[in-house]
């Protein structure tokens, strides 16, 4: 078996993948980054979770800057992302387009100019331990089964695979009836008339969301649609949802539409995942047929793009040193050790009904997330960074957007390497330390 010796050894290469290998690599440590697929990106090139959102708060206050800001600008100079844009949705202030292809060109890049060694086609199946310490974690690969040894683990797999196999304690869906926030086949559309579909939303308010920001609508690039409720009610598909949502981009003529609705199905269940895929992609098709038949401006639009996977929202997190609750993140709490902050409300997508239910930040818009939800418990090496951090059921519904698991992924990173450096375990790397490393590396933790 081929083996690979590396101080931090990141397992996902999705945003949070890609951010934490860049900091730990830029932070001294010798980095391995695993992804399984034969592209980085994660959800948000594999299942087109787009648009980044959000880095601001509602009134506009940016509180995610760092190597998240800098994959943003460096996009914007390729010509690939126009940056930070209003939401016409108005569930938040501000989206973020990019291109997924230049993403994952980006990303590459900047992985190797950390100095960071990238295996792909590559899938971690089994964690080898000494007591409570990860020693290696072994994939298969198509040359065969491969050992990668490490000092300290990240593991930014979105479904917590390397805390579950080390046998630290996760946790998945809500108390009491474990279910989980729906999985979304996404899929993108050209040959939209976008004019049209203005046009007809300024004629028709009341068909689309009440947060839409009507009084600036004609001058703002239309960037994301939230409603078409009466065509939708009319069209009776089998899908549980109660209306059409979809953003704009990155071509002109194009959308990614985020409508269909998978529910009741678990995504670390090979057969459920299975399943998913199949119904995920039948439901595309009924979608795309209703929007091109019924909506204003999709005469003659087509499908362009579906995903290579299901969009899965939500399975294992562990249940870690501390776990961010609804509270904190609605009360907009204040933690010593925090090391990531976000604007994004709670957004919990039904896991068995037709809608959505949403809670927004108070005071001044952003909440903190603690070091302690990247810690987990029992396993000593071991830091974790995206969608499968410690927290409730609720505040999950936050912290898995994209530039909300950038900045942990940024944060464990670092925490890793500062670990490494001074040959000590995650739980004891100084808070203050950490947070002092990070506002130098651009990042906003106060």
């Amino acid at each position: 078996m081929k083996t690979i010796e590396a101080d931090v050894v990141v397992i996902g290469g999705g945003p949070a993948g890609v951010n934490a290998a860049i900091a730990a690599g830029r932070g001294g440590a010798k980095t391995v980054l695993i992804e399984k697929y034969g592209f980085i990106g994660g959800m948000s090139t594999a299942a087109l979770v787009y648009p980044w959102m959000t880095f601001h708060t509602v009134d506009g206050k940016q509180v995610i800057r760092g190597i998240a800001e800098e994959i943003v600008n460096r996009l914007q100079a390729a010509g690939a992302s126009p940056g930070h844009q209003i939401d016409t949705v108005g569930f938040v202030k501000t989206i973020t387009p990019y291109h997924p292809e230049h993403y994952k060109v980006l990303a590459v890049d900047m992985l190797r100019e950390a100095g960071v060694k990238l295996i792909l086609h590559s899938f971690v199946d089994q964690v080898r331990m000494a007591g409570n310490l990860i020693e290696s974690v072994q994939l298969t690969s198509k040359s065969g089964r491969m050992e990668v040894q490490g000092k300290v683990f990240v593991d930014t797999s979105g479904d917590a695979d390397v805390a579950y196999l080390a046998g630290a304690p996760v946790l998945k869906g809500r108390d009491g009836d474990r279910q989980m926030q729906p999985m979304t086949m996404k899929f993108r559309m050209r040959g939209v008339d976008l004019d049209r579909v203005k046009q007809y939303m300024l004629q028709h308010k009341d068909e689309f969301y009440a947060k839409t920001p009507w009084s600036e609508l004609e001058q703002l690039p239309l960037t994301g649609v939230l409603g078409f409720y009466k065509h939708w009610r009319e069209a009776n598909l089998p899908i549980n949802r109660d209306q059409v949502l979809f953003f704009t981009g990155p071509e002109k003529d194009e959308v990614l539409v985020n409508t269909t609705r998978v529910q009741g199905l678990d995504g670390t269940d090979v057969e459920d995942l299975t399943e998913a895929e199949q119904l995920g992609r039948k439901q595309v098709m009924q979608v795309a047929a209703f929007m091109t038949a019924r909506l204003p401006g999709f005469e003659n639009a087509s499908i362009s793009q579906v995903g290579a996977q299901i969009g899965v929202r939500e399975t294992r997190r562990i249940d870690g040193v501390y776990s961010l609750q609804a509270e904190d993140v609605v009360s907009g709490r204040k933690f010593e050790d925090t090391i990531a902050r976000s604007g994004y409300p709670i957004d919990i997508h039904d896991p068995s009904g037709k809608g959505v239910t949403a809670a927004w930040v108070k005071g001044d818009g952003a909440y903190d997330i603690p070091y302690r939800c990247l810690l987990p418990q029992e396993v000593t090496n071991l830091l974790m960074g995206g969608r499968c951090i410690s927290t409730s059921h609720e505040a999950l519904a936050t912290t898995r957007l994209t530039p909300s698991c950038m900045a942990t992924g940024q944060a464990a990173g670092t925490a890793a390497a500062i670990a490494v450096r001074q040959g000590i375990s995650p739980a004891e790397v100084d808070a203050v330390e950490l947070r002092n490393q990070l506002r130098t590396d651009g990042a906003i933790v106060d």
